[in-house]
């Protein structure tokens, strides 16, 4: 793969060769070795209308290999192109070519049905059925891929978007749309899915993945050699959270506790309104050298290609290598919520470029043109994600809405004084208005 140029989804985006790889297993060699430094002075490719980023601005020479501003540049480890292409990566085939048709299928048709889901998600927000809705659209590969490499025994710790990790790990969507609509705090039993509630405060997850990895130290599930024992930790943000001091504080106790937790950035390219530029200074997978761990970017809209890394990454922390970050280089395909507005800062011809680079349309082209995968099966697909979808509706619906005074029961674990008073209020307040039930 990184013999030639390659351009990857669009006719004017082209990536040099590489000349020094970062994306390599987590190894004790390979976190001796030395990282190539990233300089501001990087030259960028002008983007269409002749704008550039702010980065080409940066006064000094060039240096290291031209990357187009929206492009994951030649450290970005890629086994699918956005044609459906299968290329070779020295050190994650091994990982990639162990995985079979019928998984490869299988991926497929998670993707397609949490489209599906999160489609229809959207819409009924739109017609008033949910209070907000948090939109995973173009981010499936990253998050099918890495929830497909955890083991039962593994503990992952949300955002707010990470339905297709839900999905991966048995969580009916159900109680996914059931907490945006406001009928329960969120539905499904943690330690039985080993995936943790949604986290509404941006990075705080990372902070509760690093304590819990700690925990997993001191419980001896590292390094025993028993693949049923051994235990890792996923946490997920996004580019966002990065810049936030709770994920640098997770950063620092991972670092120096070597907590087998591996940090999994989907880098969507917007934090909200604030694009990458405003948001950093070098590339999110260089930022954990600086704690004493490596980083590793990733194609985030190959999906095989995220399973093997996140293998390999979840494979080091199980075996007590320490943490890791992985950046999944994405792309948020829609509205950061369905409060939001993206046309109002950003081109809709940069979403046009991100369309080429569609991930289930890339796995769909592999499975067709490599493996003779017919029609049949993804007729099959679409019509099962179609059944998911109207059920999903169906059974939202169909949720009683819970009664008022049920906001006050679990804010603290025992009976306090002030919560009673605010019920107690709440209660004569409602019963004062006419039919009401006495």
């Amino acid at each position: 793969m990184n013999a030639q140029a390659t351009t990857r989804g669009h006719d004017d985006v082209t990536v040099p060769p590489a000349t020094t790889s970062l994306a390599r297993p987590v190894t004790p060699a390979a976190r001796r070795s030395p990282v190539a430094h990233w300089t501001p002075g990087i030259a960028v490719i002008p983007a269409a209308g002749g704008e550039r980023s702010e980065m080409a601005e940066q006064k000094g020479p060039a240096v290291g290999p031209v990357i187009e501003s929206r492009d994951g540049g030649p450290d970005m480890v890629q086994l699918v192109t956005p044609e459906g292409e299968r290329v070779s990566h020295p050190e994650y085939d091994a990982i990639a070519d162990q995985v079979s048709q019928e998984e490869l299928q299988g991926f497929y048709r998670d993707m397609v049905i949490v489209r599906r889901f999160d489609n229809e998600a959207t819409a009924l927000q739109r017609q008033g059925e949910l209070g907000l809705w948090v939109p995973c659209l173009g981010q499936e590969a990253a998050q099918i891929g890495s929830g497909r490499a955890l083991r039962r025994q593994d503990f992952a710790f949300p955002t707010y978007r990470e339905h297709g990790v839900a999905w991966c790990r048995g969580v009916d969507p159900l109680n996914m749309l059931g907490m945006f609509r406001g009928v329960h705090n969120g539905g499904w039993d943690s330690f039985e899915k080993n995936f943790h509630l949604y986290t509404i405060i941006i990075g705080a997850q990372t902070l509760h993945a690093t304590g819990y990895a700690m925990g997993v130290l001191r419980d001896d599930a590292v390094g025993t050699g028993d693949p049923e024992r051994d235990t890792a930790v996923i946490a997920y943000f996004g580019d966002g959270a990065s810049a936030q001091g709770d994920v640098g504080e997770a950063f620092v106790f991972a670092g120096v506790n070597n907590a087998p937790v591996v940090f999994f950035c989907q880098n969507n390219q917007w934090a909200i309104s604030e694009p990458n530029e405003r948001q950093m200074r070098i590339p999110i997978y260089l930022r954990p050298r600086g704690y004493g761990f490596p980083g590793i970017r990733v194609d985030g809209n190959d999906v095989l290609a995220t399973y093997a890394v996140t293998t390999a990454c979840l494979d080091a922390a199980r075996d007590g290598q320490g943490p890791s970050l992985i950046e999944a280089f994405t792309y948020r395909m829609g509205a950061h919520t369905t409060s939001d507005d993206p046309t109002k800062y950003r081109v809709s011809a940069e979403v046009e470029v991100w369309k080429l680079r569609d991930p289930i349309a890339r796995l769909r082209n592999l499975l067709a043109r490599t493996y003779g995968v017919g029609q049949e099966f993804f007729d099959g697909v679409d019509a099962e994600a179609e059944e998911v979808g109207v059920d999903l509706r169906t059974r939202l619906l169909a949720l009683p809405d819970p009664e008022p005074e049920s906001m006050f029961e679990h804010v603290y674990a025992a009976p306090h004084p002030v919560m009673d008073r605010e019920r107690a209020a709440l209660s004569d307040y409602l019963a004062s208005f006419e039919g009401a039930e006495a």
